[in-house]
């Protein structure tokens, strides 16, 4: 069976830098996601978008983000 692919965007404080961008990424990835894009923007909200063939609950990406580093998630939009 075919499922439409979904995406979510996130709003994130305290990625600093490209590296944690990647650790970020890394982790929403492992929680499922087919792509990642990170607008990154160091001492502001950064948003990442991600989309996933099988949509994650909230507390999973929360976790994945958390497992990334000492990030603050402030929005999730589905």
């Amino acid at each position: 069976m075919w499922h439409r692919a979904s995406s979510i965007e996130l709003k994130i404080t305290g990625m600093t830098c490209e590296h944690c961008a990647q650790h970020v990424e890394d982790e929403i990835t492992a929680a499922g996601a087919q792509r990642v894009h990170i607008d990154l923007h160091p001492q502001e909200v950064s948003t990442v978008k991600a989309v996933f063939r099988r949509v994650p609950s909230d507390e999973d990406l929360l976790a994945a983000v958390a497992r990334a580093g000492d990030y603050t998630v402030v929005d999730i939009a589905r």
